[in-house]
């Protein structure tokens, strides 16, 4: 009798083993995500720990999960998007994607020069809203507001500010 409860028990792992996979699969076929999110997931989806920690060792030598390929998609998503590099960061850091590897793919993929062009396109393209705003001082006020949510260095908002706005 134990022993096929034993038997049953060994099916059953393995099938909540071949469960969990099909679902990390399913979740990585939509986008990248990082071992934190991926690992979340499969908890909010009710798997026991041991599941998901073998899906992710699964998930990792098959190359579905990769926390840098992720980091360097989601930074150029981000920066098609005219977000700041401090935005970027904060961003990643949401997603526990962090450390020497991520900030040197950040920077790779995000110099300073890119930062300046990115605030000055975003802020041509918002140029008319801010132009409704009369008083000087408001309207520098509101394009400083609207760059630094965006994630801009005080620099470049300033640099572009004294340049554009008069």
């Amino acid at each position: 009798m134990t022993e096929d409860r034993r038997q049953n028990d060994g099916a059953f792992a393995k099938t909540s083993r071949t469960k969990a996979m099909n679902t990390a699969v399913r979740i990585l076929a939509n986008r990248d995500h990082s071992k934190y999110e991926l690992e979340r997931k499969l908890q909010q989806r009710g798997f026991a720990s041991k599941f998901i920690n073998a899906v992710m060792v699964e998930c990792e030598r098959f190359g579905y999960i990769d926390d840098k390929r992720t980091a360097r998609i989601y930074i150029l998503q981000l920066k098609r998007k005219c977000f700041g590099k401090r935005y970027i960061q904060q961003a990643l850091k949401k997603k526990r994607l962090s450390g020497a590897a991520i900030e040197k793919i950040l920077s790779k993929n995000y110099p300073g020069v890119d930062e300046f062009e990115h605030a000055g396109r975003l802020l041509e393209k918002k140029m008319k809203t801010f132009a409704r705003e009369t008083d000087l001082k408001k309207r520098r006020e509101k394009i400083y507001r609207f760059l630094y949510s965006r994630g801009f260095k005080t620099e470049i908002i300033a640099g572009l500010i004294r340049d554009s706005v008069k």
